[in-house]
């Protein structure tokens, strides 16, 4: 089987199709997060430094997580990246949806059903992520710094992707941020979980010019 086309596509091919896609994912994704920190059972690394300076500043996880977004890209100025729609979308999106998610999903007590939580978090980032990747509009921050030290180091995707998650769980977990099993579950599932969804939202269209 062919590999998946997940380069750029102009925001004006088919708008009406992808946008809503975007949008949906992106919200998605903001959701499974809120989910896996109500389960309280470990957070992805990013997630693990959001949580960590959530607690030391009193902001709320969806501003932290913009915040940061916004960091990283300015990192991709050196990098010479360019942002797309989806880009600017990933921070805002996704800040305001774990927000919501958390104040509508109270903390869990009962450990299946945090178990429940924390699978349903895995599952359900991974859909979000093969979406929001599959429409094609722009790689959001954290991804777009990984692909963008790739581009001008020349060192492989597994290294860099592996180094820069390294370097973020170990900085959030020093920082006081919650690493436990759904750290290690996330960690193991999150790969072959987004390459099963992506065939099924991969956007394949023709580019109209």
């Amino acid at each position: 089987m062919a590999p998946l086309d997940l380069g750029p596509v102009p925001v004006t091919t088919r708008p009406w199709r992808r946008l809503p896609q975007l949008a949906g994912g992106l919200a998605l994704y903001g959701a499974s997060m809120g989910l896996m920190i109500r389960g309280g059972l470990g957070l992805d690394p990013w997630d693990v430094l959001h949580d960590a300076l959530a607690r030391r500043t009193g902001l709320t996880f969806g501003t932290i997580t913009a915040i940061v977004g916004a960091l990283v890209l300015l990192c991709w100025i050196p990098l010479r990246q360019r942002p797309g729609v989806g880009t600017v979308a990933n921070i805002v999106l996704i800040a305001v949806a774990v927000d919501a998610t958390l104040a509508l999903v109270g903390p869990a007590d009962a450990m299946a059903v945090r178990i429940v939580l924390m699978i349903a978090g895995v599952v359900l980032n991974a859909l979000a992520t093969a979406a929001y990747i599959g429409v094609r509009l722009g790689p959001g921050p954290r991804d777009g710094l990984m692909t963008g030290l790739v581009a001008r180091t020349g060192v492989s995707v597994r290294v860099i992707r592996t180094g820069i998650e390294l370097a973020v769980l170990a900085t959030g977990w020093l920082l006081g941020g919650t690493v436990g099993v759904g750290t290690v579950v996330y960690a193991l599932a999150i790969g072959p979980l987004t390459q099963a969804f992506l065939p099924l939202v991969t956007w394949r269209g023709t580019i109209v010019r």
